[in-house]
């Protein structure tokens, strides 16, 4: 199969089940914004260390995978079977964070990135997160979403957040508080 198939030259596309639209599409926009997280949870994947967590980050890229092909798809009687995410795939990220949280000093102000390049990279894919959450309801106000996709990308930017609490803990390393000038 070419990678290239010359369809997509006039800004078009095809979404899963054979409907044609525009690149612009509000499924081809969420879609493409789950797309660009995996990405970044890739990057951070390599950048921490330890099997059970390089373990953990492969299983939310699965997940995300699941919720950008629930996006991708519109038909009502596919002739093929799409995956879909469960209640415990939010429980599993809920329990992870819960496990995180375990032995961090309380929060008394907002955190600045920074600190671990680990940690930065978690901010990096948090903000990506809670932007592609915003760009999934934006599509949800026109057409159909499975809640459990919206859930689960707002839990997974808690956990992208304590996720990086985690790190600069581990490593030593303070949060750094966010101190206006007034």
């Amino acid at each position: 199969m070419k990678i290239y198939t010359r369809k997509g030259d006039k800004g078009k596309t095809t979404l899963a089940g054979g409907t044609p639209v525009k690149k612009t599409h509000g499924r081809i926009e969420a879609y493409g914004a789950v797309d660009e997280l995996i990405a970044h949870v890739a990057l951070l994947r390599d950048l921490v260390s330890g099997d059970e967590l390089q373990s953990f980050l492969l299983r939310v890229e699965d997940r995300l995978m699941t919720c950008a092909a629930i996006l991708a798809t519109e038909c009502e009687e596919c002739p093929f079977k799409v995956p879909q995410l469960q209640d415990n795939d939010i429980t599993v990220l809920e329990k992870a964070i819960d496990a995180m949280e375990n032995g961090l000093e309380p929060l008394r102000s907002f955190v600045l990135p920074g600190g671990h390049p680990a940690s930065s990279q978690c901010h990096v894919a948090r903000t990506v997160c809670r932007r592609t959450e915003r760009q999934i309801i934006r599509l949800s106000d026109e057409l159909f979403v499975p809640e459990p996709v919206i859930k689960y990308i707002n839990r997974l930017s808690d956990y992208l957040f304590v996720l990086s609490r985690r790190i600069l803990h581990d490593n030593g390393r303070p949060d750094i508080g966010w101190k206006p000038e007034l």
